[in-house]
């Protein structure tokens, strides 16, 4: 075990790169989808019952049949893999979003409207603020849940260590099938830990205490 990893180091750590690199992409854009269709989901409340629909349907959506559906459009390639690892990264920080934003005092939002605050202003310096422990909760299980999917990049040529694991899978009881899939797993998961590390540590720097408190 320990020669297939120093044999294959430089291999496992680009891979690896890549692997973080293609889930941060997919929870950025998740994070700025969510967030945005959960504004327009507290400006107009009667798409609450659709978002919340569509969270739940989507995550039993098997990930190779979105492939399947995306492939015809998006061909096979790091296109592929975004499309495939955002969809899923959305859907719970959209409901966590949802959830955050209403949940913001109305007494908060009469005071910010008193100050002179605009319905922007407001947004982003009372709404989003208070939404953000709630929201920052949501992003962590997605990117948790992106790391695992993100293995399924390497189906359609994409980026990560998912190679290592289809390798292994595809090469079923040669001498190194074992450790192609055991190395990779083991791999992915000690970066969606040190992953949600740096999210935990974000959040001690992007809440205040007085929410944190709260």
């Amino acid at each position: 075990m320990w020669d297939f990893i120093v044999e294959r180091r430089s291999q496992l750590l680009i891979n690896g790169f890549n692997h973080v690199y293609l889930v941060f992409l997919a929870v950025v854009f998740a994070t700025i989808i969510a967030v945005a269709i959960a504004i327009l989901v507290t400006r107009l409340p009667k798409l609450e019952p659709v978002a919340n629909a569509v969270s739940a349907i989507g995550l039993t959506i098997p990930s190779f049949a979105l492939i399947g559906l995306l492939i015809p459009v998006s061909k096979i390639g790091d296109g592929t893999a975004i499309i495939a690892v955002t969809f899923y990264a959305v859907l719970p920080i959209l409901r966590n979003a949802v959830v955050g934003l209403q949940g913001v005092s109305p007494t908060l939002l009469e005071s910010a409207k008193g100050m002179g605050m605009s319905e922007f202003t407001s947004l982003y310096k009372v709404r989003i603020p208070m939404a953000w422990p709630v929201i920052l909760a949501g992003i962590r299980v997605s990117t948790q849940m992106s790391m695992g999917i993100a293995a399924i990049a390497a189906y359609v040529l994409g980026p990560g260590l998912g190679t290592f694991i289809f390798t292994g899978l595809t090469g079923y009881g040669g001498a190194n099938a074992f450790n192609n899939v055991f190395v990779a797993t083991v791999a992915i998961i000690v970066l969606a830990l040190i992953l949600d590390l740096l999210l935990i540590i974000l959040g001690r720097l992007t809440i205040s205490k007085g929410i944190r408190v709260a």
